[in-house]
């Protein structure tokens, strides 16, 4: 066997509204279905390139759900968003997600991308990046596991 490409994420959220508009109206995801009932509250989405038939899928769960454990544990990190090629793309991000009241929890320089951590709603941590340009990791895959330095956009 052999993988060919990460084909989407489904994550429990407390409130699949909430959720729906943070994913959609913040971070720009095509809400493909409303959110409505599938036998439970869920809602879809893909970005804009419509590459497969969806990439993000959102289930509720309800308000008394266990929060994510916090500190190091078993699980998710987080999962990263593509959001531009340039460091002017990822301010704009910035000032969006700051603009909706979006948690900024770090920003880094991982000398192959620049990146941004945010919390979604639920405290799933986003990031929002940007390939660096003229950074060749295909040549040499160790630049991937360069030291991490802070980002200052």
């Amino acid at each position: 066997m052999e993988v060919k490409e990460l084909g989407h994420l489904v994550l429990y959220v407390r409130n699949v509204t909430r959720s729906a508009e943070f994913y959609r109206d913040v971070l720009g995801w095509r809400q493909l279905t409303p959110s409505v009932e599938f036998g439970f509250p869920a809602a879809a989405f893909s970005a804009p390139s419509n590459r497969t038939h969806h990439e993000l899928l959102l289930i509720e769960v309800g308000d008394d759900a266990e929060s994510l454990p916090q500190g190091r544990h078993i699980g998710l990190y987080h999962f990263g968003l593509k959001v531009g090629d340039t460091d002017d793309e990822l301010r704009d991000a910035l000032r969006s997600v700051q603009d909706a009241g979006a948690t900024v929890v770090g920003a880094s320089d991982h000398t192959v991308t620049h990146s941004l951590y945010v919390l979604d709603p639920d405290g799933n941590v986003i990031e929002l990046y940007v390939d660096v340009p003229g950074v060749d990791w295909t040549t040499d895959p160790a630049l991937v596991f360069s030291p991490i330095r802070p980002l200052q956009l």
